[in-house]
């Protein structure tokens, strides 16, 4: 919990003065272009890898495995899209490295392992169906 005080606190000011750094640097106009422009490269991307990862998803699922490593996948585009439609250099920076599948696959296991604690501890509750 107090890490995630900690995030809400200082990651919004890290980006506002990376943006107030960059409005000074290269000027408004442009800073407020490369916002726009990363929203939208962002949404672009995360429609592209959501529709392969479905794909795959029902491909896995077609041939009874259970698609694990898609809903991954699925995950890391979610968030991945959210912080690039955050106005933000860092939160762009973080979206884009989720949304590509290179830098995804390393970040995966580090989400998986988080997961797994949180189910060890009982802060997750897995239903199952049978």
């Amino acid at each position: 919990m107090r890490v995630l005080l900690a995030l809400i606190i200082i990651v919004p000011a890290l980006e506002i003065s990376v943006l107030i750094f960059s409005g000074k640097t290269i000027g408004v106009p442009l800073t407020f272009l490369l916002i726009i422009l990363t929203g939208v490269l962002g949404a672009w991307l995360a429609k592209k890898q959501g529709i392969e990862t479905i794909r795959r998803a029902q491909q896995q699922m077609d041939l009874g495995q259970v698609p694990g490593e898609a809903i991954m996948d699925g995950i890391c585009i979610l968030i991945g899209a959210i912080l690039l439609l955050t106005p933000g250099y860092i939160s762009d920076l973080t979206g884009l490295l989720l949304l590509l599948p290179v830098t995804r696959n390393s970040i995966k296991p580090v989400i998986a392992n988080w997961i797994r604690r949180r189910i060890d501890k009982g802060n997750f509750t897995v239903i199952r169906r049978w």
